[in-house]
């Protein structure tokens, strides 16, 4: 017998296959990621993130913006005939000229169209430009023909009164987004589905908010617009996985292959690639937004627009995947349908198992493969293939049938 026929020549199964890296089996969305499988682990995550932003927000509380409170704010070239200005300089010839320190003296940008941003209690005209004053003779900022200019310095007030207005309809939008959207998720899916979408967009609020309140990021209309915007695109990202996980398990009850949690957990791994390409899509022009709005050009604007949607894609990308799929599998399994159909699932493998020798807890396709062709063989649905009907011909393998040999 030769080496290519003898039995000790052939490899065992499996041997010499290339094993699947990280990126083939995040490409292609095999399941190989147990994501359902650990949502305690997930759950526990979500909680801790949760309880730190609840408490951000109730320590630390919220910077608000000059639209929001009121206020006078004083902007300035930090580039000067007399040298380059800072921070601790600027807030001492304020306080030198008004006789109280600013509410808060920041720089904003880098290079030469960096700006030093005052901000202060609403002033009168005649403190305006008194201060204004005060800076041009210590300073003497640059305008835009690079000679110095008091009209380098400009200022905007907003009064408390025109601050609440905006704080009221701020909020008045984000109520009727939120209740539009409730709308929308609750006539699109099932109870099930509805309730753990609507708690990943509540999910991604309360994140979002605690991560502005821990790093004490300014709230402004333009943060406002930017959280609508990533509480739309949390919606997006979440229905997409939905929409995957409505199609693995329809008509779950009618196989025997997977359970509910394994089909959902199957339809995570499937939409991990779109997931991950959505979210850089949306990030790397947010990035370079800010790079070019706030370290170049020093907009202050840009940069409360491109933080809110920065951090609202990643937080948005983590619960659609980590909290709204494990949460909507917690849910179902709560039904007496999804929880007969995993006993039965599980006792098919364990009956499969114990008659091949096995493992109960062998692959799921092996075995299900295993378990659908003892169905098969065992299922007298007529006569076998391989069997002549009564009263057939007897046909000679290889020849076709109603031909004599020549």
């Amino acid at each position: 017998m030769s080496a290519k026929h003898s039995p000790e020549a052939t490899p065992a199964a499996g041997a010499g296959q290339p094993s699947h890296g990280f990126f083939v089996r995040l490409y292609t969305g095999t399941g190989a990621f147990e994501v359902i499988g650990k949502r305690k682990l997930w759950y526990a995550v979500s909680g801790v993130i949760v309880a730190i932003s609840i408490l951000a927000m109730l320590i630390r509380g919220f910077s608000f913006g000059i639209d929001f409170e009121g206020g006078t704010k004083v902007s300035m070239p930090v580039d000067g005939a007399k040298g380059q200005a800072t921070s601790e300089q600027v807030e001492t010839v304020y306080s030198e000229a008004m006789g109280q320190a600013p509410e808060t003296v920041v720089i904003v940008g880098n290079g030469p169209s960096a700006t030093v941003q005052i901000r202060t209690e609403t002033l009168s005209n005649e403190d305006t430009e008194k201060l204004r004053a005060a800076l041009f003779d210590a300073f003497a900022p640059k305008g835009t023909d690079g000679q110095p200019s008091i009209q380098a310095i400009s200022d905007s007030a907003v009064s408390s009164t025109w601050g609440g207005q905006i704080t009221q309809k701020a909020l008045i939008a984000l109520v009727v987004f939120l209740v539009l959207v409730s709308i929308y998720i609750t006539v699109r899916y099932e109870r099930y589905m509805a309730l753990a979408a609507l708690a990943a967009m509540f999910f991604d609020l309360i994140v979002t908010a605690g991560v502005y309140a821990l790093v004490g990021f300014e709230v402004t209309p333009a943060t406002v617009i930017g959280l609508l915007t990533i509480l739309g695109f949390s919606i997006y990202d979440t229905v997409i996985v939905f929409d995957k996980v409505e199609e693995n398990t329809d008509g779950f009850e009618h196989t025997t292959r997977r359970t509910f949690a394994e089909q959902a957990n199957l339809a995570v791994n499937q939409t991990f690639m779109r997931s991950i390409n959505t979210s850089l899509i949306s990030a790397l022009p947010i990035i370079a937004l800010m790079v070019i709005a706030v370290w170049l050009l020093g907009v202050g604007t840009l940069q409360d627009l491109a933080l809110v949607q920065l951090v609202g894609v990643l937080v948005g990308t983590y619960s659609s995947i980590y909290f709204a799929t494990p949460l909507l599998v917690s849910l179902r399994e709560r039904t007496e349908v999804v929880r007969n159909h995993t006993r039965k699932v599980q006792r098919r493998r364990a009956a499969v198992a114990a008659k091949s020798g096995t493992d109960a807890d062998a692959d799921v396709d092996d075995v299900e493969d295993s378990a659908e062709d003892v169905v098969e063989v065992s299922t007298p649905a007529g006569p076998a293939p391989d069997k002549p009907a009564p009263g057939a011909k007897p046909l000679r393998p290889n020849r076709p049938s109603g031909k004599r040999r020549p």
